[in-house]
């Protein structure tokens, strides 16, 4: 038995539903009825990404990170392969840039989304602490 099993469907075109344990969700290859594969693949990514700073911060003894926001932005080719994407991450509690980067070297290691994307598709990140 799998540990992860969804069901996708499409009835006509190109957008699709899909099953995800208790969760519907759509996703539309041309970005009419839901987003687009790429730009859900970002969202997941950062979805991913943001409590595992937030684990991060907490196994490097700090633990009250405040808000956090990841804005992701993304390049894709002329084939609309994704190329590169950027976190942006702005955090309420003011720490230093070497406490930070502490927590995203440690937040790298516990992404899944993270560890799961080609080398070359790791997010370039850039946190502000203090940020709220």
């Amino acid at each position: 038995m799998s540990d992860i099993e969804t069901t996708t469907v499409s009835e006509e075109g190109y957008g699709c539903s899909s099953q995800v344990g208790d969760f519907d969700m759509s996703i539309d290859a041309t970005g009419e009825t839901g987003p687009d594969p790429n730009s859900a693949l970002v969202a997941t990514y950062a979805s991913c990404f943001l409590p595992a700073f937030r684990v991060g911060g907490q196994q490097r003894g700090e633990e009250d990170l405040g808000k956090i926001q990841i804005d992701s932005s993304a390049d894709l080719d002329e084939d609309d392969d994704l190329t590169a994407i950027r976190f942006d991450i702005h955090v309420e509690a003011d720490l230093s840039d070497d406490e930070l980067d502490e927590i995203v070297e440690r937040a790298e290691d516990i992404c899944h989304v993270h560890s799961a994307l080609r080398e070359g598709l790791h997010a370039d990140i850039t946190v502000h602490g203090g940020a709220f």
